[in-house]
Parts: structure tokens; sequence; C-alpha cells
């Protein structure tokens, strides 16, 4: 039987055949537990018929576990040494793209509409850790009809990203992301599940429940937000104040007032519902003028 691509066998046989090198710039760290990368697809619900964006396909671990499933994959990889490993790996799968791009400075919505419209799409994939925010806001900023979100990051990531208020791990991107959906940590992944094995543990991030929140919030919360987590240990009304919006001090108090908000308060102890109300009752503040 052929060996499959989590196989550490495997893994050794493609960098000898191939001279394959892991590139510690690119995060390249790669799956060989089986167990991982099915409970990955599980947890994604990857079935035949779905369609699934993954980004860095690695060695196709990820993406053969999705082919054999029956899904269509479009994967955005950003390391060009790999076209013949992968055409050797994953060639056989008619339903598998690799697109060599980064995924930063991909048109997603041109990309995978023009292939697939009026499709859903499911992203499952296993994160470079140095990038893992932009990508992920990239994909809620991409206006993707997306159906879930999967991804593999620094456990640590994970925690803050899921965490709720009150907790020490709860910050301005946990609530940032919270505002464009549910956000939650699924799966712990040892770091003795990767080969080249990473310094830290790693952690399933899955977002559902899509909040179709618009865009003039979203600019208003990721400011608000930003500027009260600068000064944790500060009251709201002080941290706001403090951090260079060009508004007096006491039409910040009127704003959380308004949003029902005693400004005595901090950071981390506001929901992510009170951050969207008060965004939508915050003086008006652009990029230009955040910060001061």
């Amino acid at each position: 039987m052929e060996k499959r691509l989590y196989s550490p066998g495997k893994v050794r046989e493609i960098q000898e055949k191939w001279g394959f090198r892991f590139h510690k710039s690119l995060g390249q760290n790669f799956l060989i537990d089986g167990n991982i990368v099915r409970a990955i697809a599980d947890a994604a619900e990857v079935q035949e018929g779905d369609v699934v964006l993954e980004i860095g396909a690695g060695i196709g671990t990820l993406t053969e576990e999705m082919a054999l499933r029956g899904a269509e994959v479009f994967c955005v990889e950003i390391d060009e040494n790999l076209r013949p490993v992968l055409a050797d790996t994953l060639g056989a799968f008619e339903r598998v793209e690799i697109f060599y791009n980064d995924v930063l400075k991909t048109d997603l919505k041109k990309e995978l509409g023009a292939r697939f419209p009026d499709r859903k799409i499911k992203v499952v994939a296993n994160l470079p850790y140095y990038v893992t925010t932009p990508i992920l806001l990239h994909l809620l900023d991409s206006d993707l009809p997306l159906e879930s979100i999967h991804v593999m990051v620094q456990k640590e990531m994970a925690e803050r990203m899921a965490a709720s208020p009150g907790r020490k791990a709860y910050g301005s991107i946990s609530v940032y992301l919270q505002m464009r959906g549910t956000v939650e940590s699924e799966i712990y992944v040892p770091r003795t599940c990767f080969i080249p094995q990473p310094n830290v543990d790693s952690a399933v991030l899955s977002v559902r429940d899509f909040i179709d929140e618009d865009a003039e919030t979203l600019r208003q919360a990721e400011a608000v937000v930003r500027a009260a987590f600068s000064k944790r240990r500060k009251t709201l009304l002080n941290a706001l104040s403090r951090y260079g919006f060009p508004v007096e001090k006491e039409e910040i108090e009127r704003s959380l007032l308004n949003a029902g908000i005693d400004p005595s308060r901090r950071a981390e102890t506001l929901s992510v519902e009170e951050y969207r109300v008060l965004a939508k009752n915050f003086p008006k503040v652009t990029k230009e003028k955040e910060i001061g």
C-alpha cells in the first residue's frame, strides 16, 4: 500500500527525491500525524462536493486527505520550489489546483469566483505562524462566500483569538475576530506532530457563523479596540483619551455613556457586543488620524 503523505518515511523519501529543504522564513512545518490530519478534515466536515481553499500546501499532506474525501481544493502556495514536489504528490488528483502566489497579494474573490461561481467556500489550512493574523484578516475582508474557517495556528495565538472577556488572553485581536463570527480553539496539536519540529505547540482555530458587519463599523472598531487595549490597566476613558484621537475627553466620555458603558471600566471587561455598540457611538476617526 502506498504510504500516505503524513508518514515520516514518506516525507524523508520526498526530501531525498527532490532535494527539498524546509524554509524557516516561510514557516514550513509539515504534519506527520495521520490522526491530526483526519481530525482537521473532520472538524471542517470536509466531504464530497465541498470547495476548499487551502493556504500553503506543504508537500500536500492535508490536501491529499481532503481530495480523498471528494473535495475540490484550490490551494495558494507561495513557494515555487514546491512545484515539482506537488506535481508528484498531488498530480493524480484532478480536482486539486495549486495556485502559486502570495495569498496576501491574491484577489481571492476573483480567483475562486471564476472557478467556483455561487459556491460556498471552506478554508482549511496549516498557516505559517508569522503571518497568521494578516492572513485571517485578508480572508475575512475578501468578500468570499465563506462557510467556515479551520486553520492551524500557534496554540497561544488560538487562545488569544478565542478568549472571552475577563481572561488574561483577551485582547484586541480577540474582539476584532469575534466581531466577524464565532471563534473557537478546537484541536490541540503538540509540536511532535510536525517535521521539522517547531518550538511551540499548535491548535486548530475555527471561525463560523459569520457576521456581515458594515465596513465603517469595522474600521471604527479596529481603532477603538486597539486604543482601549493599549493601556489595559487604565480606565477606558483614560486609555481612549490618551491614545491620540483628535477628540476631546468630554466627547469620548459622552460616547461611552451613550453606548451604555461605564467610563471607569477597563478594556478586558467589555464584551464583543459592547465594543460593537461603542464603535457605532464613537466619534468618527480615520486611519490617518488614529494615532497622534
